[in-house]
């Protein structure tokens, strides 16, 4: 290997080519875009996944079931574990402080409460949805639970 190859080519700032400025250039007359053809005129571009008449990729391929992600309810999962760490004794969980604390950041429509983890606070948790296991802990830990609509 030539270490001076690696760099050879490599320009950090490239000039722009300037089409149209006579032969000398190599890009005048037709300014690099060839003779005729749909390519030759003003405003020709190719939209994505053209191939040039061939039947496109993504007609070729089969297209089967339906899915229905975009539909879904998107669900924020917290873990028990998590709630140990970030809360004191005696704490309201809602929406509003996990957003404080920083555990529910972005757009979602319900939050379930997890039972991973162990929890030796009492808190009141205000949640959508909760599991078998987490409602059990919460309330072992002499919490309480709120369902939100």
């Amino acid at each position: 290997m030539i270490l001076d190859d690696v760099h050879r080519g490599i320009q950090k700032n490239r000039k722009r080519k300037r089409v149209g400025r006579g032969i000398g250039s190599g890009h005048g007359k037709t300014c690099g875009r060839g003779h005729k053809g749909y390519g030759s005129r003003s405003g020709s571009s190719r939209r994505p996944g053209f191939v040039g008449g061939t039947m496109p990729l993504f007609r070729m391929i089969a297209k089967r079931g339906f899915n229905n992600a975009a539909f879904a309810d998107k669900v924020l999962a917290i873990n028990v574990s998590v709630l140990e760490e970030k809360f004191t004794d005696g704490d309201v969980v809602s929406p509003e402080t996990l957003a404080q604390c920083g555990l529910a950041k972005g757009r979602f429509d319900s939050i379930k409460i997890l039972g991973n983890g162990e929890l030796k606070k009492k808190l009141t948790v205000q949640a959508h949805r909760f599991s078998r296991s987490a409602e059990e802990k919460i309330t072992a830990a002499g919490g309480s639970i709120e369902r939100l609509l």
